[in-house]
């Protein structure tokens, strides 16, 4: 064995495993992005579902039209609870704005994350002329839906280290 050979001796088996610590490295770095991405998957589907629940409820009060703005029975103040109704009596569209939008909250429970505190203090649909707050006054009206999460799962979390185990979503829109 010559003199280079023998200073080389190793040196593979070193690059070797600078080889796998990279790799290694790297997938670990994969692994974190999934579940990232699963979490963000989650938070979208639930935002998508607020969303359209929203909607929904938004569409129900503009093909009932009686008395809005001023006066509604879709109207909900948060620390109020929604009609109880079963699944039942929901196949059918209600005739009645409040059976409506009990069978709305039915439906908000099958697709969200809520309890019955949730519903009850973290729900409103209001007149409003500013958001986040419900007067009597303006023509606009604003739905505000509230679900559970894991701490710091909700992605728009006001708070700065991000403990907030509830996410909100809010549409306002004109009648």
């Amino acid at each position: 064995m010559n003199k280079t050979q023998k200073n080389n001796r190793g040196f593979s088996l070193i690059e070797v495993l600078i080889a796998l610590l990279l790799i290694s490295v790297g997938v670990l770095g994969m692994v974190a992005m999934q579940g990232k991405a699963i979490t963000y998957t989650q938070d979208s589907v639930q935002r998508n579902a607020a969303a359209a629940l929203a909607n929904d409820l938004l569409e129900l009060m503009r093909a009932q039209p009686a008395g809005l703005p001023a006066a509604s029975d879709f109207y909900k103040a948060a620390g109020t609870g929604f009609a109880s109704v079963s699944s039942a009596d929901c196949v059918a569209t209600p005739t009645s704005a409040s059976a409506q939008l009990a069978c709305w909250a039915d439906k908000v429970n099958k697709q969200l994350p809520v309890s019955e505190s949730l519903l009850t203090n973290d729900f409103y649909i209001c007149r409003t002329t500013v958001p986040g707050t419900c007067t009597t006054a303006g023509s606009a009206v604003e739905i505000q839906l509230a679900w559970q999460v894991r701490a710091g799962a909700c992605m728009d979390s006001g708070d700065d280290e991000n403990t907030s185990t509830i996410c909100y979503y809010r549409l306002r829109s004109e009648l």
